[in-house]
Protein backbone atom coordinates (compact mmCIF):
# COMPACT_ATOMS: atom_id res chain seq x y z
CA UNK A 1 0.00 0.00 0.00
CA UNK A 2 0.45 3.31 -0.80
CA UNK A 3 1.61 5.90 2.32
CA UNK A 4 2.96 9.32 2.34
CA UNK A 5 5.00 11.50 5.05
CA UNK A 6 3.50 14.20 6.64
CA UNK A 7 6.15 17.00 6.48
CA UNK A 8 6.63 15.12 2.79
CA UNK A 9 8.94 17.82 2.04
CA UNK A 10 11.33 17.15 4.38
CA UNK A 11 13.77 13.89 3.72
CA UNK A 12 14.78 11.49 6.33
CA UNK A 13 17.12 12.73 6.97
CA UNK A 14 16.58 15.96 7.61
CA UNK A 15 14.06 14.70 9.97
CA UNK A 16 16.36 13.24 12.28
CA UNK A 17 18.56 15.91 12.47
CA UNK A 18 15.44 18.16 13.43
CA UNK A 19 14.11 16.18 15.75
CA UNK A 20 14.09 15.96 19.59
CA UNK A 21 14.90 12.27 20.75
CA UNK A 22 12.12 11.08 22.74
CA UNK A 23 11.53 13.08 25.88
CA UNK A 24 9.92 12.51 29.26
CA UNK A 25 6.82 14.29 29.97
CA UNK A 26 4.47 14.36 32.69
CA UNK A 27 0.44 14.37 32.81
CA UNK A 28 -1.55 15.68 35.19
CA UNK A 29 -5.26 14.34 35.38
CA UNK A 30 -7.77 16.30 36.70
CA UNK A 31 -7.61 14.72 39.60
CA UNK A 32 -3.97 15.86 40.40
CA UNK A 33 -2.78 12.14 39.77
CA UNK A 34 0.69 12.89 37.71
CA UNK A 35 1.32 10.42 34.59
CA UNK A 36 4.20 9.95 33.14
CA UNK A 37 4.60 9.76 29.85
CA UNK A 38 7.25 10.00 26.26
CA UNK A 39 6.72 12.95 23.50
CA UNK A 40 8.39 12.13 20.41
CA UNK A 41 8.52 15.74 18.62
CA UNK A 42 9.19 17.82 15.58
CA UNK A 43 11.99 20.84 16.48
CA UNK A 44 11.20 22.73 12.98
CA UNK A 45 8.09 24.84 12.54
CA UNK A 46 5.86 25.34 9.67
CA UNK A 47 5.12 22.57 9.09
CA UNK A 48 1.02 21.63 10.84
CA UNK A 49 1.74 17.82 11.88
CA UNK A 50 -0.66 15.57 13.03
CA UNK A 51 0.22 14.53 16.76
CA UNK A 52 -0.72 10.63 17.10
CA UNK A 53 -1.95 9.49 21.44
CA UNK A 54 -1.11 5.80 21.91
CA UNK A 55 -3.45 4.38 24.34
CA UNK A 56 -2.07 1.38 25.80
CA UNK A 57 -3.45 -1.90 26.35
CA UNK A 58 -4.46 -3.16 29.94
CA UNK A 59 -1.06 -3.41 32.20
CA UNK A 60 1.37 -2.88 29.47
CA UNK A 61 3.69 -0.39 29.62
CA UNK A 62 3.84 2.30 27.06
CA UNK A 63 7.56 1.55 26.31
CA UNK A 64 6.26 -1.54 24.61
CA UNK A 65 4.66 0.70 21.84
CA UNK A 66 8.08 2.91 21.59
CA UNK A 67 9.10 1.22 18.09
CA UNK A 68 5.85 1.79 16.56
CA UNK A 69 5.92 5.45 18.04
CA UNK A 70 9.34 5.99 16.75
CA UNK A 71 8.26 4.40 12.98
CA UNK A 72 5.37 6.93 13.04
CA UNK A 73 7.65 9.25 14.24
CA UNK A 74 10.09 8.68 11.12
CA UNK A 75 7.03 9.32 9.12
CA UNK A 76 6.44 12.90 10.28
CA UNK A 77 4.36 12.62 12.88
CA UNK A 78 4.58 13.58 16.60
CA UNK A 79 3.74 10.83 18.73
CA UNK A 80 2.31 10.66 22.81
CA UNK A 81 2.50 7.12 24.40
CA UNK A 82 1.93 7.58 28.20
CA UNK A 83 0.99 5.08 31.16
CA UNK A 84 -2.03 4.77 32.84
CA UNK A 85 -2.15 4.86 36.68
CA UNK A 86 -0.52 2.21 38.64
CA UNK A 87 1.52 0.87 35.34
CA UNK A 88 4.87 1.52 34.91
CA UNK A 89 6.02 5.11 35.40
CA UNK A 90 3.02 5.91 36.85
CA UNK A 91 2.82 3.62 39.56
CA UNK A 92 2.82 4.46 42.56
CA UNK A 93 5.02 3.59 45.79
CA UNK A 94 2.41 1.50 47.36
CA UNK A 95 -0.04 -0.44 44.14
CA UNK A 96 -1.89 -1.88 46.76
CA UNK A 97 -3.40 1.32 48.08
CA UNK A 98 -4.24 2.76 44.66
CA UNK A 99 -7.65 3.19 44.09
CA UNK A 100 -8.48 3.14 40.44
CA UNK A 101 -10.25 1.02 37.74
CA UNK A 102 -10.91 1.10 33.92
CA UNK A 103 -13.17 4.07 34.30
CA UNK A 104 -10.35 5.92 35.82
CA UNK A 105 -8.05 4.75 32.93
CA UNK A 106 -10.66 6.80 30.80
CA UNK A 107 -12.36 9.18 31.79
CA UNK A 108 -9.50 10.75 34.10
CA UNK A 109 -5.75 9.58 32.42
CA UNK A 110 -6.60 9.34 28.62
CA UNK A 111 -8.65 12.87 29.42
CA UNK A 112 -5.43 13.83 30.20
CA UNK A 113 -3.44 12.26 27.60
CA UNK A 114 -5.72 14.46 24.89
CA UNK A 115 -5.95 17.41 26.90
CA UNK A 116 -1.68 17.31 27.24
CA UNK A 117 -1.93 16.59 23.02
CA UNK A 118 -4.10 19.78 22.19
CA UNK A 119 -1.85 22.27 25.07
CA UNK A 120 1.28 21.11 24.05
CA UNK A 121 0.88 20.75 20.16
CA UNK A 122 -1.50 23.78 19.50
CA UNK A 123 -3.51 23.74 16.30
CA UNK A 124 -2.60 20.41 15.23
CA UNK A 125 -4.43 17.51 14.37
CA UNK A 126 -4.78 14.49 16.84
CA UNK A 127 -4.66 11.02 16.19
CA UNK A 128 -5.50 8.16 18.63
CA UNK A 129 -4.00 4.68 17.82
CA UNK A 130 -5.75 2.14 20.93
CA UNK A 131 -4.24 -1.28 21.23
CA UNK A 132 -7.12 -3.80 23.36
CA UNK A 133 -8.84 -1.78 26.39
CA UNK A 134 -7.01 1.61 25.01
CA UNK A 135 -9.96 1.95 22.56
CA UNK A 136 -12.73 1.05 25.34
CA UNK A 137 -11.03 4.09 27.58
CA UNK A 138 -11.04 6.12 24.13
CA UNK A 139 -14.31 6.71 24.42
CA UNK A 140 -14.73 7.76 27.98
CA UNK A 141 -12.46 10.66 27.96
CA UNK A 142 -14.73 13.71 27.48
CA UNK A 143 -11.66 15.15 24.77
CA UNK A 144 -12.48 12.47 22.52
CA UNK A 145 -14.49 15.12 20.63
CA UNK A 146 -11.19 16.67 19.56
CA UNK A 147 -9.69 13.48 17.65
CA UNK A 148 -9.72 13.36 14.14
CA UNK A 149 -8.80 10.12 13.11
CA UNK A 150 -9.23 6.93 15.05
CA UNK A 151 -7.33 3.30 15.02
CA UNK A 152 -8.03 0.79 16.99
CA UNK A 153 -6.51 -3.06 17.66
CA UNK A 154 -8.15 -6.05 19.75
CA UNK A 155 -9.92 -3.38 21.41
CA UNK A 156 -12.87 -4.85 23.68
CA UNK A 157 -13.34 -5.05 27.41
CA UNK A 158 -13.05 -8.71 28.33
CA UNK A 159 -16.65 -9.89 28.54
CA UNK A 160 -15.55 -13.53 29.24
CA UNK A 161 -18.48 -14.89 26.36
CA UNK A 162 -16.61 -13.11 23.29
CA UNK A 163 -13.56 -14.93 24.37
CA UNK A 164 -12.58 -17.08 21.06
CA UNK A 165 -14.49 -20.30 22.07
CA UNK A 166 -10.88 -22.50 21.81
CA UNK A 167 -9.33 -20.40 24.35
CA UNK A 168 -12.44 -19.72 26.36
CA UNK A 169 -12.07 -21.87 29.78
CA UNK A 170 -8.37 -21.42 29.84
CA UNK A 171 -8.85 -17.47 29.75
CA UNK A 172 -11.91 -17.84 31.90
CA UNK A 173 -10.01 -19.50 34.90
CA UNK A 174 -6.58 -17.49 34.56
CA UNK A 175 -8.75 -13.71 34.12
CA UNK A 176 -11.88 -14.27 36.20
CA UNK A 177 -10.36 -16.63 38.80
CA UNK A 178 -7.05 -16.91 40.02
CA UNK A 179 -6.83 -12.76 39.10
CA UNK A 180 -9.94 -12.14 41.33
CA UNK A 181 -8.04 -14.39 44.05
CA UNK A 182 -4.59 -13.04 43.76
CA UNK A 183 -6.17 -8.91 43.79
CA UNK A 184 -8.02 -9.89 46.99
CA UNK A 185 -4.52 -11.56 48.59
CA UNK A 186 -2.10 -8.98 47.72
CA UNK A 187 -4.10 -5.93 47.09
CA UNK A 188 -3.44 -6.14 43.56
CA UNK A 189 -2.62 -8.69 40.72
CA UNK A 190 1.39 -9.63 40.88
CA UNK A 191 1.35 -10.41 37.16
CA UNK A 192 5.03 -9.15 36.71
CA UNK A 193 5.88 -11.92 38.81
CA UNK A 194 4.32 -14.68 36.60
CA UNK A 195 4.76 -13.49 33.49
CA UNK A 196 1.46 -12.21 32.62
CA UNK A 197 1.35 -8.58 32.37
CA UNK A 198 2.17 -5.06 34.67
CA UNK A 199 1.59 -5.86 38.65
CA UNK A 200 -2.21 -4.55 38.25
CA UNK A 201 -4.13 -2.29 40.59
CA UNK A 202 -7.05 -4.41 42.59
CA UNK A 203 -10.23 -2.35 40.53
CA UNK A 204 -8.17 -2.42 37.59
CA UNK A 205 -8.67 -6.55 37.99
CA UNK A 206 -11.73 -6.06 39.05
CA UNK A 207 -13.24 -3.67 36.30
CA UNK A 208 -12.12 -6.60 34.14
CA UNK A 209 -13.39 -9.39 36.94
CA UNK A 210 -16.81 -8.19 36.73
CA UNK A 211 -17.05 -6.74 32.75
CA UNK A 212 -20.40 -7.53 31.64
CA UNK A 213 -22.55 -7.73 28.40
CA UNK A 214 -22.97 -3.40 28.67
CA UNK A 215 -20.02 -2.37 30.08
CA UNK A 216 -22.00 -0.18 32.87
CA UNK A 217 -23.70 -3.05 33.97
CA UNK A 218 -20.36 -4.20 35.91
CA UNK A 219 -20.43 -1.01 38.14
CA UNK A 220 -23.40 -1.47 40.00
CA UNK A 221 -22.44 -2.58 43.26
CA UNK A 222 -19.63 -3.33 45.34
CA UNK A 223 -16.25 -1.59 45.51
CA UNK A 224 -16.36 -0.41 41.85
CA UNK A 225 -20.01 1.69 42.29
CA UNK A 226 -21.07 4.13 40.67
CA UNK A 227 -24.33 6.27 41.23
CA UNK A 228 -26.94 5.64 39.33
CA UNK A 229 -26.48 9.34 37.29
CA UNK A 230 -23.32 8.15 36.76
CA UNK A 231 -24.06 4.96 34.85
CA UNK A 232 -26.80 6.23 32.67
CA UNK A 233 -23.93 8.78 31.47
CA UNK A 234 -21.28 6.66 31.13
CA UNK A 235 -22.17 5.19 27.24
CA UNK A 236 -23.13 8.41 25.98
CA UNK A 237 -19.69 9.92 26.36
CA UNK A 238 -18.46 7.22 23.42
CA UNK A 239 -20.97 9.56 21.27
CA UNK A 240 -19.04 12.32 21.80
CA UNK A 241 -16.63 10.69 19.15
CA UNK A 242 -17.20 11.51 15.36
CA UNK A 243 -13.56 10.36 14.40
CA UNK A 244 -13.77 7.62 11.56
CA UNK A 245 -12.46 4.58 13.26
CA UNK A 246 -10.78 1.45 11.76
CA UNK A 247 -11.42 -1.47 14.02
CA UNK A 248 -8.47 -3.77 13.45
CA UNK A 249 -9.54 -7.43 14.76
CA UNK A 250 -6.89 -10.32 14.80
CA UNK A 251 -8.70 -13.80 13.85
CA UNK A 252 -5.88 -15.32 16.17
CA UNK A 253 -6.98 -12.87 18.90
CA UNK A 254 -8.74 -14.80 22.01
CA UNK A 255 -9.43 -11.27 22.99
CA UNK A 256 -10.35 -9.52 20.24
CA UNK A 257 -13.32 -11.77 18.16
CA UNK A 258 -15.51 -10.41 15.76
CA UNK A 259 -18.33 -10.10 18.96
CA UNK A 260 -16.50 -8.88 21.44
CA UNK A 261 -15.21 -6.00 18.72
CA UNK A 262 -18.72 -5.42 17.71
CA UNK A 263 -19.84 -5.17 21.31
CA UNK A 264 -17.64 -2.41 21.92
CA UNK A 265 -18.05 -0.58 18.74
CA UNK A 266 -22.07 -0.52 19.32
CA UNK A 267 -21.06 2.28 21.53
CA UNK A 268 -19.21 4.30 19.12
CA UNK A 269 -22.73 5.91 17.71
CA UNK A 270 -21.31 8.96 16.86
CA UNK A 271 -18.37 7.50 14.45
CA UNK A 272 -18.43 5.71 11.11
CA UNK A 273 -16.88 2.66 12.12
CA UNK A 274 -15.13 0.33 9.87
CA UNK A 275 -14.46 -3.10 11.24
CA UNK A 276 -11.82 -5.23 9.65
CA UNK A 277 -10.61 -8.47 9.85
CA UNK A 278 -6.90 -9.68 9.54
CA UNK A 279 -5.68 -13.42 9.62
CA UNK A 280 -2.04 -14.17 9.81
CA UNK A 281 -2.33 -15.84 6.68
CA UNK A 282 -3.37 -13.10 4.88
CA UNK A 283 0.56 -11.37 5.50
CA UNK A 284 1.92 -14.74 4.95
CA UNK A 285 2.56 -14.93 8.68
CA UNK A 286 1.76 -18.44 11.30
CA UNK A 287 0.29 -15.57 13.68
CA UNK A 288 -0.45 -12.33 15.45
CA UNK A 289 -2.53 -12.80 18.48
CA UNK A 290 -3.11 -10.27 20.68
CA UNK A 291 -0.01 -8.34 20.99
CA UNK A 292 2.59 -8.48 18.27
CA UNK A 293 0.57 -6.07 15.79
CA UNK A 294 3.00 -3.03 17.73
CA UNK A 295 6.09 -5.64 17.20
CA UNK A 296 8.39 -3.93 14.64
CA UNK A 297 8.00 -7.50 12.25
CA UNK A 298 5.37 -5.42 10.88
CA UNK A 299 6.65 -2.79 10.23
CA UNK A 300 6.08 -3.34 6.52
CA UNK A 301 2.97 -5.30 6.27
CA UNK A 302 0.58 -4.25 9.26
CA UNK A 303 1.95 -0.10 10.05
CA UNK A 304 1.07 1.05 7.10
CA UNK A 305 -2.76 0.04 7.29
CA UNK A 306 -2.81 2.16 10.62
CA UNK A 307 -0.76 5.05 9.40
CA UNK A 308 -3.11 5.14 6.15
CA UNK A 309 -6.16 5.43 8.43
CA UNK A 310 -4.86 8.04 10.17
CA UNK A 311 -3.71 10.07 7.27
CA UNK A 312 -6.99 9.65 4.78
CA UNK A 313 -10.02 8.24 7.38
CA UNK A 314 -10.11 5.60 5.16
CA UNK A 315 -8.50 1.94 3.96
CA UNK A 316 -6.44 1.81 1.23
CA UNK A 317 -7.50 -0.09 -1.59
CA UNK A 318 -5.21 -2.88 -1.06
CA UNK A 319 -5.61 -3.63 2.87
CA UNK A 320 -4.83 -6.82 4.23
CA UNK A 321 -7.85 -9.10 5.59
CA UNK A 322 -11.75 -8.61 4.90
CA UNK A 323 -14.05 -6.04 5.99
CA UNK A 324 -16.43 -7.55 8.26
CA UNK A 325 -18.41 -4.68 8.86
CA UNK A 326 -19.84 -1.02 8.22
CA UNK A 327 -21.26 1.10 10.78
CA UNK A 328 -22.55 4.41 10.09
CA UNK A 329 -22.38 6.96 12.58
CA UNK A 330 -25.83 6.99 14.41
CA UNK A 331 -27.77 5.19 12.59
CA UNK A 332 -29.78 3.26 15.04
CA UNK A 333 -27.38 0.70 16.27
CA UNK A 334 -28.19 -0.21 20.05
CA UNK A 335 -25.31 1.09 22.36
CA UNK A 336 -23.12 -1.92 23.08
CA UNK A 337 -25.63 -4.42 21.90
CA UNK A 338 -23.14 -6.39 20.48
CA UNK A 339 -25.41 -7.07 17.23
CA UNK A 340 -23.44 -7.96 13.94
CA UNK A 341 -23.31 -4.95 11.85
CA UNK A 342 -24.18 -4.29 8.57
CA UNK A 343 -21.53 -6.76 6.19
CA UNK A 344 -19.78 -5.13 3.74
CA UNK A 345 -19.53 -6.85 0.40
CA UNK A 346 -16.00 -8.29 -0.83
Amino acid sequence: MTISNEGSEMTQGTRAADALPPEPVTLRAADGYALRGHVWRHRGGGVVRPVTVVNCATSVRCDYYFRFAAWLFAQGRDVLVYDYRGIGGSRPAQLAKLRANWLDWGRLDCEAALHYARDAFPGQPIDVVAHSIGGFVLGLAASNVHVRHAVTVGAQYAYWRDYLPAERRRMWWKWHVAMPVLAAVFGYVPAKRLGWMEDTPRGVALSWVRSQARFEEGYTSGPLAEPAASRVALPARFAGLSAPMLAIGLDDDGFGTVEAIERLVGYYTGSDVTHLRIAPADIGVDAIGHFAFFHSRFAETLWPLALYWLQHGALPADAPGKVHAIHPASRGRGSGSGVPGVAANG
